[in-house]
Protein backbone atom coordinates (compact mmCIF):
# COMPACT_ATOMS: atom_id res chain seq x y z
CA UNK A 1 0.00 0.00 0.00
CA UNK A 2 1.10 3.69 -0.41
CA UNK A 3 1.67 5.61 2.46
CA UNK A 4 -0.49 8.55 3.56
CA UNK A 5 2.28 10.99 1.98
CA UNK A 6 1.80 11.66 -1.50
CA UNK A 7 4.56 11.44 -3.90
CA UNK A 8 6.94 13.88 -4.37
CA UNK A 9 6.42 13.27 -8.60
CA UNK A 10 4.84 11.08 -10.95
CA UNK A 11 7.97 8.97 -11.34
CA UNK A 12 8.21 8.07 -7.86
CA UNK A 13 4.35 7.10 -7.83
CA UNK A 14 4.98 4.84 -10.71
CA UNK A 15 8.07 2.98 -9.56
CA UNK A 16 5.44 2.49 -6.19
CA UNK A 17 2.53 1.11 -8.20
CA UNK A 18 4.68 -1.38 -10.69
CA UNK A 19 6.65 -2.36 -7.30
CA UNK A 20 3.67 -3.13 -5.29
CA UNK A 21 1.84 -4.63 -8.48
CA UNK A 22 4.71 -7.34 -8.88
CA UNK A 23 4.96 -7.94 -5.47
CA UNK A 24 1.55 -8.55 -5.47
CA UNK A 25 1.38 -10.81 -8.60
CA UNK A 26 4.64 -12.88 -7.07
CA UNK A 27 2.59 -13.40 -3.88
CA UNK A 28 -0.45 -15.09 -5.72
CA UNK A 29 2.15 -16.99 -7.86
CA UNK A 30 3.32 -18.70 -4.77
CA UNK A 31 0.03 -19.10 -3.30
CA UNK A 32 -1.02 -20.64 -6.11
CA UNK A 33 1.72 -22.95 -6.01
CA UNK A 34 2.02 -23.66 -2.30
CA UNK A 35 -1.50 -24.02 -0.69
CA UNK A 36 -3.66 -26.59 -2.02
CA UNK A 37 -5.11 -27.08 -5.83
CA UNK A 38 -6.25 -23.56 -5.99
CA UNK A 39 -8.88 -23.08 -9.30
CA UNK A 40 -6.73 -22.41 -12.35
CA UNK A 41 -9.51 -20.28 -13.52
CA UNK A 42 -9.69 -18.34 -10.09
CA UNK A 43 -5.75 -17.55 -10.52
CA UNK A 44 -5.34 -16.56 -13.34
CA UNK A 45 -8.27 -14.18 -12.66
CA UNK A 46 -6.62 -12.91 -10.00
CA UNK A 47 -4.03 -12.44 -11.71
CA UNK A 48 -5.54 -10.66 -14.62
CA UNK A 49 -7.06 -8.07 -12.18
CA UNK A 50 -3.09 -7.38 -10.90
CA UNK A 51 -1.70 -6.65 -14.35
CA UNK A 52 -5.12 -4.54 -15.35
CA UNK A 53 -4.83 -2.49 -12.10
CA UNK A 54 -1.49 -2.13 -12.55
CA UNK A 55 -1.67 -0.56 -16.56
CA UNK A 56 -5.01 1.45 -15.17
CA UNK A 57 -3.39 3.54 -12.40
CA UNK A 58 0.13 3.72 -13.70
CA UNK A 59 -1.93 5.32 -16.84
CA UNK A 60 -3.95 7.27 -14.95
CA UNK A 61 -0.76 8.93 -13.55
CA UNK A 62 0.02 10.43 -16.62
CA UNK A 63 -3.23 11.90 -17.41
CA UNK A 64 -4.81 13.52 -14.66
CA UNK A 65 -8.24 14.58 -14.71
CA UNK A 66 -8.93 17.78 -16.20
CA UNK A 67 -10.90 20.57 -13.73
CA UNK A 68 -9.95 18.63 -10.68
CA UNK A 69 -7.27 19.96 -8.11
CA UNK A 70 -3.56 18.00 -8.61
CA UNK A 71 -3.54 17.54 -4.49
CA UNK A 72 -6.94 15.96 -4.73
CA UNK A 73 -6.67 14.18 -7.69
CA UNK A 74 -3.57 11.84 -6.74
CA UNK A 75 -4.98 11.47 -3.26
CA UNK A 76 -8.20 10.32 -4.49
CA UNK A 77 -6.06 8.20 -6.98
CA UNK A 78 -4.04 6.90 -4.08
CA UNK A 79 -6.70 5.59 -1.72
CA UNK A 80 -8.78 3.86 -4.51
CA UNK A 81 -5.44 2.13 -5.18
CA UNK A 82 -4.98 0.98 -1.83
CA UNK A 83 -8.58 -0.13 -2.15
CA UNK A 84 -7.97 -2.47 -4.79
CA UNK A 85 -4.51 -3.81 -3.61
CA UNK A 86 -6.52 -4.61 0.13
CA UNK A 87 -9.45 -6.60 -2.37
CA UNK A 88 -6.24 -8.43 -3.99
CA UNK A 89 -4.57 -9.37 -0.93
CA UNK A 90 -7.52 -10.57 0.45
CA UNK A 91 -8.58 -12.90 -2.60
CA UNK A 92 -5.00 -14.20 -2.52
CA UNK A 93 -4.97 -14.97 1.08
CA UNK A 94 -9.01 -17.03 0.23
CA UNK A 95 -7.13 -19.15 -2.43
CA UNK A 96 -8.27 -22.74 -1.92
Amino acid sequence: MIGGNIMNNKRDLKKCINYICSDLFAECVAASLYTGKPSEENVNALLSSILKIQDDYVRRISHPEPGMAPKDYYKNLIETFNEHVMEIIDHISNLN
